[in-house]
């Protein structure tokens, strides 16, 4: 048995009405980066905490080398409520103490960024309560370090800095790295091998996400499983990562020739035009026009209430008013100015959805009044409303000044466009979604929804599914039809649920005993059931594992209409979205390169550059510097099919040809490199073992053979890209 620097053996663990592990013997040795995946409730965090030693075994011991020190991130944080950031997440360090070193200033910056040292652990949001427990975290050493779920709550800017501290946190070979999270671009980012835990076991994967996906697959294939819908779904997704972004920006750590194989017979992830054309005849040519769109939030301390129009917004607008405030690692670009509005009354929805208090205390007096009549139709009643409208009712010009969530904004969305949106925490994005869908009316231009538009958002709050808490799945789905048409066939909402990891069982289960991945899952399902054809989705990836994950991506797949994604989880976004967009500094920009674009943006921003300097001044065409998109000019300009001038080009006529040429002259090079390699490999095995110069010229040749095969693949890759 290995000696690990931290280690099971043979250790069972059972609870009330589940084997969770059953001898289980595996461990950590120093220099490993483990990311740990499974389904919800199958042991990941129970894990992490055998090794903290809050979790005593039934059996079997947990060994830890002596001297060694453990850290970890718990989905519940130990934070005490009265105790201020400063105390809590850095421990009573003063200013000069963590900002005169350069990595515990980082850390600080990234994860209190515009949070007051001064402030009651209590007052904090759960979000700034999450970072502020790994900032505590992170600025101590720890030989190993677990950390689960840690991108919860982090924007993809912070999300792309901690995978780059936890890669340089450690020289090449020391410290260990314990990672439970269900964002893939992370896993692949950081981790250099994964633990499945799944049935009671633990299954090691060398390689990061995409590694461990073609091996999963593979070791289905080879042991003929019957787990049919989960090994296609791993097969499709492992199309996609061969297939997608991953392969166009990294080297990755399986070869081409055998994920070729695996997936041969797997169809592209979507049929985009099949289902362009469905959209169309569902929505008609209209879906959301937005037109010179301006949004300004009008904040005045104590009077607004923020939270009503975008939690994120609120939530950074609440620690600027903070005193000692920590200065944030990359601030990021916010428009301010004003916009004249003329009104009849102060009730009028521009004004109250702009934060203005006097519109929002009218508004509020309104529907006092409102109800008082319903409720009673007294004469003083009545000459109180008339009173109340003599105040609030006037013709006059209204002059909102503040935060400019959208700046002059003209973008249309079309029937079938899948369109995904990042932007830092406080940029707007619930704001977006909100105007898109009618609940907010912008202060200036005008938002077009086409008259045959069904709209339905999931939302990250499952208000509606509380609703519903006291009864049985069966009793919620017996509401809906009978029957529904899905990938050409009918199929039954029973039938849905099962395909969104339900056992039919679990039908008498009611909604409010469900987990917090489940009713997400009900969530979905539910929505899906009211057929919309425009379906916007805010943090869908919330509660879900990788493999639930998967599966609504599976069903997204196939569904025939508009969708609208915002998302920090970047696999997640470019998966199930064929353009990306990012909302930074009020405009809505254009990312041909999906998100990687808006990172290196905002770094330029970092750097003290202008990424938008090269934009025109004033107004072109259709509002626009409103609706720029940086170098891909006017996002308007993305066409009925989704495709954009400025993506990467695909290849035409005469260059398709030569392309389509050199792929085929790509891959019986690369075959006769493979036999190659297989001949060198077999010399090496036969070869006299005690002949140290024979074998390194063997060595050379097969290394050279390599990096010749790779080179070839990486080419292979980019000319498939853009053959599709």
């Amino acid at each position: 048995m290995p000696t690990y620097d931290l280690g099971l053996e043979h250790v069972s663990l059972a609870f009330a009405t589940k084997n969770i592990f059953t001898d289980v013997t595996q461990g950590v040795f120093e220099g490993d980066r483990i990311g740990i995946v499974g389904k919800n409730g199958d042991g990941k965090s129970t894990l992490l905490h055998l090794f903290k030693g809050t979790q005593e075994p039934d059996s079997g011991r947990v060994t830890m080398r002596n001297g060694l020190t453990f850290g970890m991130l718990d989905q519940r944080d130990p934070l005490d409520d009265n105790a201020t950031v400063r105390e809590a997440a850095l421990e009573g360090r003063e200013d000069y103490e963590w900002a005169a070193e350069t990595k515990s200033r980082e850390i600080v910056e990234a994860l209190l960024g515009g949070i007051s040292l001064d402030a009651k652990i209590g007052s904090l949001s759960g979000g700034q309560r999450r970072r502020a427990d790994l900032a505590r975290l992170l600025l101590k050493d720890w030989d190993i370090l677990a950390l689960d779920e840690p991108t919860n709550h982090l924007d993809v800017v912070t999300i792309h800095w901690l995978a780059e501290h936890l890669k340089n946190r450690w020289p090449s070979g020391q410290g260990a790295l314990l990672l439970v999270t269900h964002d893939r671009w992370f896993l692949d980012e950081v981790c250099e091998s994964m633990w499945e835990v799944h049935d009671g076991v633990i299954d090691p994967f060398e390689g990061g996400y995409s590694a461990y996906m073609l091996q999963r697959v593979e070791r289905d294939r080879q042991a003929d499983v019957r787990e049919t819908k989960r090994r296609n779904l791993a097969r499709k997704e492992l199309a996609w990562l061969t297939r997608g972004a991953r392969a166009r920006s990294t080297k990755q750590k399986f070869h081409v020739k055998a994920a070729r194989e695996l997936i041969a017979d797997v169809p592209p992830v979507r049929n985009t035009l099949e289902l362009k054309q469905m959209a169309t005849s569902r929505l008609g040519k209209q879906v959301v026009d937005l037109i010179d769109v301006t949004q300004i939030f009008e904040h005045t301390q104590g009077e607004a209430d923020i939270d009503a129009i975008d939690p994120d917004v609120a939530e950074m607008e609440a620690s600027a008013s903070r005193v000692d405030v920590v200065p944030a690692m990359y601030a990021e670009p916010q428009a301010h100015g004003s916009v004249e509005v003329a009104v009849d009354d102060l009730t009028d929805p521009r004004l109250v959805d702009a934060g203005v208090p006097e519109a929002r205390q009218a508004a509020a007096q309104a529907e006092q009044d409102a109800q008082q009549q319903a409720q009673s139709q007294a004469s003083q009643e009545n000459s109180d409303e008339t009173e109340a409208a003599e105040v609030t009712s006037a013709a006059r010009k209204v002059t909102v000044t503040g935060r400019k969530i959208l700046d002059d904004v003209t973008w249309l969305i079309g029937p079938g466009d899948r369109f995904g949106i990042v932007g830092a925490n406080g940029a707007g994005k619930s704001t977006l979604l909100k105007i898109l869908d009618g609940t907010i009316t912008p202060t200036a231009g005008h938002v077009n929804i086409g008259k045959t538009v069904k709209f339905a958002v999931l939302s990250q709050r499952l208000d509606e599914l509380e609703k519903l808490g006291k009864y049985k799945i069966k009793e919620v789905l017996s509401r809906y039809k009978p029957s529904y048409i899905v990938d050409g066939k009918e199929t039954t909402p029973g039938q849905m649920m099962e395909r969104l990891g339900f056992e039919s069982a679990q039908l008498m289960t009611p909604i409010k005993d469900l987990s917090g991945g489940q009713k997400r899952r009900m969530q979905l399902l539910l929505i899906l059931l009211d057929e919309p054809n425009v379906l916007i989705m805010d943090e869908p990836g919330n509660d879900l594992d990788t493999d639930m994950l998967a599966v609504m991506e599976d069903l997204l797949d196939t569904w025939p209409g508009t969708l609208i994604v915002v998302s920090h989880d970047r696999y997640l976004l470019e998966r199930v979205t064929d353009q990306q967009f990012a909302l930074i500094g009020g405009k809505i920009r254009h990312l041909p390169g999906g998100v990687q674009d808006y990172l290196d943006m905002t770094e330029a921003i970092k750097n003290g550059k202008d990424p938008f300097a090269d934009e025109k001044t004033g107004k072109a065409g259709k509002g626009d510097a409103a609706a720029s998109t940086g170098a891909a000019g006017d996002s308007s300009s993305v066409s009925a099919d989704g495709d954009s001038a400025a993506a990467t080009p695909k290849l035409t006529g005469k260059a398709f040809h030569d392309a389509s040429k050199r792929v085929s002259a790509i891959e019986r090079k690369l075959a006769k490199l493979e036999e190659q390699k297989a001949d060198l490999e077999a010399q090496m095995a036969a070869h006299d073992p005690s002949d140290y110069e024979g074998l390194g010229k063997l060595n050379e040749q097969l290394q050279s053979v390599t990096d010749e095969s790779e080179s070839l693949e990486m080419e292979w890759m980019e000319l498939s890209e853009q053959l599709e």
